[in-house]
Order: structure tokens, then C-alpha cells, then sequence
């Protein structure tokens, strides 16, 4: 179906549409062998709370961005490449998210990629199915393509949001307030304090800037001798046992969600 889709007008209209919808300040999505593949408006879990974000699939590439007019005009957009993205479901009698009206997020799975990694819902286990089984065709062909099959893909670590933080998580002695903030390290995905989280270092999967890190992982970036320490706390982030759910996992990619000062 992609391959016949590929190079016809019909395709090339859709792909403009959401040019518009995202304006001047998206990129340009214009590729021959691109084709959208589907879109929909999934529960993005973010550092504050769950937001609805407006996703688009495509057959190389996921796009998703702020709603400002439902089906019109989207804000803050972001490219994640497929070859570099995978999935994972995220059970739902392990996911009981809380939102503001007192019910429960369900239906939803992991988006797993080098530079974020974030958790999203769907309104329907069929709506997430359907998701889950496109994102994956795509992501298997796509490596295909580039001979990546079977390689295993650096990830960013989940972030744990903040509301499940009410002390460092490191020092477990400094308790947030207004006056102490918090700050999340961008390697393993803690809630760290001021003190905790003094020194920055380059994590190559994720940018050539210097990046806030916590002391434990500044420790293992700068002596290769520590390493094994790295995936270790790098994988107990996503197992960090939350009062809520097992899976409660943010992402700070929207930037009305982040008061970090050390980035």
C-alpha cells in the first residue's frame, strides 16, 4: 500500500496539508518516497500531566506537535526517525495514570528513541492496536532498508515526572519546594536536586552539547571503568516502582512542560 501510494498527487495533497497545519515554523516533510500513513490525536504523557498531542504517522518518519486548532493548526513540532524509534506496550493492569478527572490512562505503549522517550495512550485498545501494528511495520521495514535488522538502538531514559519526585532521588535529603527545583538527569531520567546535578557532560545519542547529568552519571561518563553502572540505572528508571503505575514514564520534548534550569 505505501509503494502505491508513493509519487501520487493524491498523497502529495495530504503531506502539504500538514506542511500547513504545523506553518512556518515546521519543517519541510516533502519526500518522493514518503507516504502519511495515518494520523490521530494521542495522550502524550509529559513531565507536568498528560496532554493531547496531535501524531503523524508516516512510513520513514513520526511528527507530532501542539494542538492550537483541532485538524487546522498544530505548533512545536517534532521529527522522530523510525530506524532509530521502537515500541513497547505498556499493560493495563500495570498503567493506571491519573488524569484531572479522576480517571485512569489505559491503552498505551512506549515510544523508544535515542533522543526521547516518552509514553503515549489511545482512546480504544482497538485505535491502540492499529497504532502499534503500523508503527512496527514501518519501523521493521525501515531497518530493513538501512540493514539495521537486529541491531540493538541506543535510547533516551524515560523521565520520571515530577509529581512522583518529593525529594532527590539521589541524596533522598533535599525535599522540592518552590525554592528547590527540581532537575532531571538526562541520563538515567532522576529527579535531582541542585546540588545533585551540578556537572554536565556529552551523552552522544542525544546532542554534541554538554547535557545535565546527575552526580552517579557524570561519574560513569567520565570514568569509562564505571560503565557497567550506566545501563543499570539507565533500565531502573523505566522499572522505578511509581505509587501509581509501573509505566509512569514523561518527557519533557514540550517546552511548556520544562522549568529546567540546567540544560
Amino acid at each position: 500500500m505505501v509503494d502505491r501510494l508513493a509519487n501520487t498527487e493524491i498523497n502529495a495533497r495530504r503531506i502539504s496539508h500538514v506542511e500547513t497545519c504545523f506553518g512556518s515554523s515546521g519543517k519541510s516533510l516533502a519526500n518522493p518516497s514518503r507516504v502519511l500513513v495515518g494520523e490521530g490525536v494521542l495522550t502524550k504523557l509529559c513531565r507536568k500531566k498528560p496532554k493531547q498531542r496531535q501524531f503523524f504517522l508516516f512510513n520513514d518518519i513520526i511528527v507530532y506537535g501542539n494542538i492550537v486548532i483541532a485538524k487546522k493548526r498544530y505548533n512545536k513540532q517534532h521529527i522522530l526517525v523510525l530506524k532509530h524509534v521502537r515500541v513497547e506496550e505498556i499493560p493495563d493492569n500495570s498503567s493506571s495514570v491519573e488524569v484531572n478527572d479522576g480517571n485512569d490512562l489505559r491503552n498505551g505503549w512506549l515510544i523508544i528513541s535515542p533522543s526521547k522517550t516518552f509514553a503515549v495512550y489511545a482512546q480504544t485498545p482497538m485505535e491502540k492496536q492499529e497504532w502499534m501494528t503500523h508503527m512496527n511495520r514501518c519501523i521493521e521495514e525501515e531497518r530493513r532498508k538501512a540493514g539495521m535488522a537486529g541491531n540493538v538502538l541506543e535510547s533516551a531514559p524515560a523521565w520520571v515526572p515530577d509529581a512522583e519526585a518529593e525529594e532527590c532521588m539521589r541524596c533522598h535529603k533535599t525535599h522540592f519546594s518552590t525554592i528547590q527545583r527540581r532537575h532531571h538527569c538526562r541520563k538515567c531520567g532522576y529527579v535531582v536536586c541542585n546540588s545533585c546535578s551540578s556537572n554536565k557532560a556529552i551523552i552522544q545519542h542525544q546532542s554534541a552539547k554538554p547535557l545535565c547529568v546527575c552526580d552517579v552519571c557524570y561519574d560513569v561518563v567520565t570514568n569509562p571503568s564505571t560503565t557497567s553502572v550506566t545501563s543499570s540505572n539507565t533500565k531502573s528508571v523505566a522499572l522505578f516502582s511509581m505509587p501509581r503505575q509501573i509505566g509512569a514514564i514523561a518527557d519533557s520534548s514540550d517546552s511548556d512542560d520544562g522549568n529546567d534550569t540546567n540544560q
